[in-house]
Parts: C-alpha cells; structure tokens; sequence
C-alpha cells in the first residue's frame, strides 16, 4: 500500500491540521547504474521530476551545504544489545555522515527524550555521549523523539542540510505527539530521516559477555592494571541481559506489529533509508551506506502548485533518455497550503 493511502487510514481526521505553507520541496536524490554504482556529473538538463506525473521546473543545488545531524536513539529496557554496540561508533557519524563542518546531537528517548549532547562539530563529545547511554524505561517515545530533533533543527540555520539518524524499532509506543503533526513538521523543514532498525527479540543474543566491570559507569571502570597495587578490573561474569523477555512481553511485540511502520513511512517521504542490522559490523556498515548516499546525492527543489491542505503528491525523478539508470527520491509530499 502506498504510503499516502497508509497515512489516510491511520490518521484520517487529520487533514484539517494543515495549515501553513513551504516555499519549496526539496527532493534529495540518488542516481544508481544497473550495477548499483553511483552516477555523478548529472545537470539540471538530465533530469526531470513528475510532481503527480506533472514535469516540474527545477533547481539543482550546486553547493555543499554542511550537515546539521541529530542522532536519535531508542534507550528502553529491551535496548541494551543496540546501545552496547552504539559505544564504539560515535567516530563514523562525525567522519562519515556530517564530515567537514558539519556538527552532530545526540538524543536518546524511552519514557521521555532527553539531550545529551547539542549540535558539536567535536567527535570527541559524540562518542563520549553515545557511551554514556544507559538503558531505561519501557516505551519507545518515537514520534516525541521525532518532534524534539525537528525542534533542535529548527534553530539551525536554513543553509544547513538537516538530518534525522534514528536507531529504533519500527512502532511506537505512547507517544503524546501526533502523527500528522510531526509529518508536517518534517516536510516544513525539508529534513530527511534515515533509520537503522532491528529486531527487539533477537538483539539481546548478539550481546558478549559481561563482567561486573562492563556495568560500572565509565569514569569508574578500570581499563587495565596500572600497577602492582593497583586494583585489578572486577572479572566477575554477570548474567546475560535478554531484555524484558518472557511469554508476555513476546505477545505484546507481536500484537505492536499492527501499529504504523514509522521506519518505513517517514524514510520514504523525506527520501531518507531503511537499514537493518543485528550485529555491530552490520551497524556500522549501515552507518557507512547512509554517508556514502548523503554524500552522493543530488539536492533537487521545486516551488509547488497550490493545492487543497492535506491531499498527498506523488514524485519521481527519471534520468532523460537513459533508462538503465535508476533515480531515487522522496516518495512525496503532502500539500500544507
């Protein structure tokens, strides 16, 4: 089902809610051979975007803009296997993702979002914050973690490209914001989303094994003997963390399946990706996929025709007379004048 039609069973009451304007749609785009490589040196001449199969007159945008990023992580109590792996990447979201001049935050959500580190443009900061992540709580405020790093971005300045890397499940769980209120949000800010999502119920069996040292808060674990009377790390093996686990909480995740695929809809109509993974060289080679796209794309915009609030626009982008390549971009916009 296309995500239009998914968002109109979902939420339809929320039409009304559209009220404002956007100058333009910005339609990041990734050109690909039949071999999957990516296609460079394309113009505005090669290229042409349907907007509701309607050619549209664009703009290719020649300048790199540096990248505002904010990283969103799921931090509840079946999180732990993802936030262990998360330790040891912070360097690859400021090398591979924001690189030169761009600058990441970092926010972590469960029962509530909380910051734990601003926009910096220090790696050393990033993956100080990432290893002080800690599991907590039992929900998956998403669409609450979606709205409070659109919140941030939206004080950043407009030459900046924004960009949301949420690490998540794919449904949410009690979130006070609306669905609708943070798509329009989402689309004010021409942000994309990207989202590394994996399976709660078989993350915990990645995880290697602890020791009593492993739990301590960082500033306090003992790295290695310094000296003779030095103490020496606590080798004590600790049970494995399997996350809430039980008959229960199984059902539960089966009955949540039911719920929206935020991971699919929000990537698709800002252009961003879904990856999965399960072990840490997965993660990290998702991470490495998203930098290489981000970096690779073609910044494409369009000023829309005026359309009723709330009805939904289909786009696509084809490379004139070159068939074998293939184009990707947002799915479309929904019309907010």
């Amino acid at each position: 089902m296309r995500v239009a039609a998914a968002i109109v069973l979902l939420t339809c009451t929320g039409r009304a809610q559209f009220k404002s304007t956007v100058p333009l749609v910005v339609a990041p785009t990734t050109v690909k051979d039949s071999k999957g490589r990516y296609v460079d040196g394309l113009t505005p001449q090669d290229l042409i975007l349907y907007d509701n199969n309607v050619p549209q007159a664009i703009q290719m945008d020649w300048m790199t803009y540096p990248i505002d990023l904010v990283v969103t992580v799921q931090t509840s109590s079946n999180s732990g296997a993802v936030i262990d792996k998360l330790g040891g990447s912070g360097i690859l979201f400021t090398q591979l993702l924001t690189a030169d001049a761009g600058e990441t935050a970092v926010i972590s959500f469960s029962d509530e979002v909380k910051v734990h580190q601003d926009f910096t443009g220090n790696p050393d900061s990033v993956i100080h914050a990432l290893r002080m992540l800690r599991k907590e709580g039992g929900e998956a405020h998403m669409l609450d973690a979606l709205r409070q790093s659109l919140l941030m971005l939206e004080q950043r300045s407009p030459r900046r490209r924004r960009i949301i890397l949420m690490i998540a499940e794919k449904h949410d769980r009690s979130s006070q914001a609306k669905l609708l209120d943070v798509i329009e949000r989402v689309e004010r800010l021409n942000a994309a989303v990207y989202w590394l999502t994996y399976s709660p119920l078989l993350e915990p069996f990645t995880v290697k094994p602890k020791t009593a040292e492993d739990l301590k808060p960082e500033a306090e674990r003992i790295k290695t003997q310094k000296c003779a009377l030095c103490p020496a790390p606590d080798d004590t093996p600790v049970p494995p963390d399997l996350g809430p686990g039980g008959y229960i909480y199984a059902i539960g995740e089966l009955m949540r399946l039911h719920k929206p695929d935020l991971s699919s809809l929000f990537t698709k109509i800002t252009g961003g990706r879904t990856l999965s993974f399960l072990k840490k060289n997965a993660l990290e080679k998702a991470i490495q996929l998203v930098g290489e796209e981000v970096h690779r794309q073609y910044i494409l915009s369009f000023e829309p025709k005026r359309s009723e609030p709330g009805n939904f626009h289909a786009i696509r982008v084809e490379v004139k007379n070159r068939p074998e390549l293939q184009a990707k971009t947002r799915e479309g916009y929904w019309a907010l004048q």
